[in-house]
């Protein structure tokens, strides 16, 4: 008896200890360069990584950077297999877009109807993996905030074309979009093009890398 008792009782530790392997999530952060530099020192991955520390969660979950500088939809598309899907990650955040808009002005860009159906495909290619979407619209590409920086109405255009597409897949959202637009009004009141949240208008400085972490967290850690 005592015997079965033992066995029962080591067949439940280690199912309980195999379960609680098993919860550790991965999340592939899959984007350019403003993700390439994501898990620098200072980078928004890496600083998610500290607020995830400071909840003491650190152990559920894994953060996984995959991002390419100049990369656009499409080529996260090509390298969907490869930099994502052979990770088996259970949470793909995809932030993409502003490539797909800054290089329109050397006629490299990516048309509003191409971005939108290779951003579905990319999103019905980790869905059919049962793989949750979270979907990120593009921050800044200059940061005035009455609008008049040279590319706001493409911007404005990709993000809501990114909205949409998040909505019609049931996919969470971070509007980062929304998120840099609210910061700047607040504190940007000599309606500078770069150095808030940003370097050079697009390449996130040590706020902006907060600002972004923040947001993600609200998305990826409940």
């Amino acid at each position: 008896m005592r015997l079965l008792l033992y066995i029962s009782s080591f067949i439940a530790i280690t199912l309980v200890s195999f379960t609680g392997m098993q919860q550790k999530q991965k999340i592939v952060f899959f984007g350019d360069s403003i993700t390439q530099a994501g898990v620098s020192p200072t980078g928004y991955i890496t600083v998610l990584g500290n607020l995830i520390a400071q909840k003491g969660l650190k152990d559920q979950y894994e953060l996984v950077g995959a991002g390419i500088g100049g990369n656009k939809v499409t080529d996260l598309y090509l390298r969907l297999e490869d930099d994502v899907l052979a990770k088996n990650p259970n949470t793909v955040v995809i932030w993409i877009g502003v490539n797909d808009v800054w290089h329109k002005k050397g006629g490299t860009g990516t048309d509003a109807n191409k971005f939108e159906q290779f951003y579905n495909a990319i999103i019905k290619k980790l869905q059919a993996k049962n793989i949750k979407v979270v979907m990120a619209t593009p921050a800044a590409i200059g940061e005035k905030t009455d609008f008049s920086n040279e590319l706001d109405g493409d911007l404005n255009k990709y993000a809501n074309i990114i909205r949409s597409v998040a909505a019609k897949n049931n996919c969470p959202l971070v509007d980062l979009r929304k998120a840099f637009l609210a910061y700047n009004l607040a504190n940007n009141t000599e309606n500078k093009d770069k150095g808030i949240l940003t370097g050079d208008g697009v390449h996130l400085n040590e706020k902006g890398n907060m600002l972004v972490a923040e947001e993600m967290m609200k998305a990826l850690v409940k």
